[in-house]
């Protein structure tokens, strides 16, 4: 035993090291007890320990354990280890051999096929190590070339692999949907990044632009991604920002997307690139592509994905014109949204995802109506819009498009029972008045619009649908 511990010994210092120090030989056992540990080190390695004649034969796997018969990993053997080392967890501090942390990542029992100095053939009876693997001494004109490891048997029923590639879903300029289909989608904040998605595997990251093109080598500080997610495999689908002041900078980032591999370390720090990820498309085995959208980002929350250079912004399922003026109030661009239950398109443009840019939105209270005639005989042809004032409601236009065919008798028939003979507003331009019918200001909407007139009214309004959860004295204007 001390002399199988040897170099095992000779690389650790007592008192240094939390690992363990056995000073007495170990007694051999069934030869069936297996670790295999996620060591995040100078890189990030999986150790695999298999029992044998009272220590621990060890292999250094930088990518871990292969799922699927045609995936090869180099395996580095390494020195014998202890028994104790089957429940070793823990902090090895830096400087000493092996610096970093430890955790299991599974143990268990272990079948025998094979097991001399050129081949180890084992079957893992793991909770997550399952299957018959292959580790195989490969030696070339006479010269040892290193270890393989490999699965011998097939992938678990049902795995998928992680595909080398995906094209991204693609959005379509649209509208904000009307609040009687908010519940229908959900939002996100359009932060005008570089579309990118991030290949995850065995630890490593490889990162494509939309077109696929490999561009990793651009954007160092993502390497970290990686070591977090450890052995989970995934593919991202998310956008690169470069922030100034809090917002997003559009001459930052181009600098970043015009860098070479050898300028992109110097410009982290003056142009420091974050990946804001919003889409998992495939997870440990499973393609998520035809998961519904809501269902996707529950499975990325639960990644935990949260870094110095990363991290998973919420997404907003209805009330899409709260999200679209928030985004105004931060400077941004506008909002996507996405049909919650959309499936995930790869290359293709469905318009289950909308871009919407540019987008103003008001709520507004509704004080009275001018009557419609023709098609709209027996309901209004227009909305008068008001926001509470302290002198009364203000009026700031009028709107008479955006209204399904039912929407228009239905809010028709609510005005008319909340009819009064007096202007609930402080003022009303003539041309307005002349005609109007006056209602009780308690029906709240909202309305999307182009802006505002020199007078302080909105310029072309569209009506978005009502509020039916927001009284008349919360409105504000916007």
């Amino acid at each position: 035993m001390a002399e199988k511990l040897g170099e095992y010994r000779r690389k650790r210092r007592p008192g240094r090291t939390p690992e363990p120090l056995p000073d007495h030989d170990g007694k051999s056992g069934a030869d069936d007890l297996f670790v295999i540990q996620e060591h995040h080190a100078s890189s990030l390695h999986w150790d695999i320990r298999l029992e044998r004649d009272g220590v621990l034969v060890s292999w250094a796997v930088p990518k871990g354990l292969p799922m699927a018969p045609d995936q090869e990993r180099l395996a580095v053997h390494t020195e014998d280890h202890p028994m104790e080392y089957l429940t070793f967890e823990g902090e090895i501090p830096a400087g000493e051999y092996g610096g970093g942390t430890m955790t299991i990542w599974d143990t268990g029992r272990y079948e025998t096929l094979h097991f001399n100095d050129h081949k180890v053939e084992v079957v893992f009876h793991g909770a997550r190590a399952r299957g018959k693997y292959l580790f195989l001494n490969v030696k070339k004109d006479g010269r040892d070339n290193g270890w393989l490891l490999k699965r011998l048997d097939p992938a678990d029923p049902g795995r998928k692999e992680l595909p080398s590639f995906l094209a991204p879903m693609l959005t379509k300029p649209g509208r904000l949907p009307s609040t009687g289909e908010d519940p229908e989608w959900a939002y996100e904040f359009d932060w005008s990044g570089r579309r990118t998605l991030i290949r995850v595997s065995g630890g490593r990251i490889t990162a494509y632009d939309d077109s696929g093109d490999d561009v990793t080598g651009l954007y160092p500080e993502f390497r970290g991604l990686g070591e977090q997610l450890g052995a989970t495999e995934v593919f991202l689908d998310g956008e690169i920002v470069v922030f100034d002041g809090g917002k997003p900078s559009a001459e930052g980032l181009g600098h970043r997307a015009r860098a070479t591999k050898n300028s992109a370390k110097r410009l982290t720090s003056r142009y420091p690139a974050f990946y804001l990820v919003n889409d998992l498309v495939h997870l440990d085995g499973r393609s998520c592509v035809g998961t519904p959208y809501v269902e996707r980002r529950e499975l990325l929350d639960e990644l935990g994905l949260a870094g110095p250079h990363w991290q998973v912004p919420r997404y907003y399922l209805g009330d899409g014109g709260a999200v679209a003026r928030a985004a105004r109030e931060h400077g941004l661009a506008g909002v996507v949204a996405k049909r919650a239950d959309s499936a995930y398109h790869p290359g293709k443009r469905t318009g289950e995802w909308l871009s919407i840019t540019g987008t103003l939105v008001q709520q507004v209270v509704l004080g009275g109506w001018r009557p419609g005639g023709g098609s709209r005989a027996g309901t209004f042809s227009s909305l008068l819009l008001g926001v509470p004032h302290e002198d009364g409601l203000q009026y700031i236009g009028n709107c008479g498009v955006g209204f399904a065919g039912d929407e228009l008798e239905e809010l028709s028939k609510q005005l008319f029972r909340l009819e009064r003979k007096t202007s609930p507003f402080h003022s009303v331009p003539d041309k307005q008045a002349r005609d109007a019918r006056w209602s009780r200001p308690t029906i709240v909407g909202e309305v999307v619009f182009g802006g505002w007139t020199d007078a302080g009214c909105l310029r072309n309004p569209r009506w978005r649908g009502l509020l039916p959860d927001v009284s008349a004295d919360e409105v504000e204007l916007d």
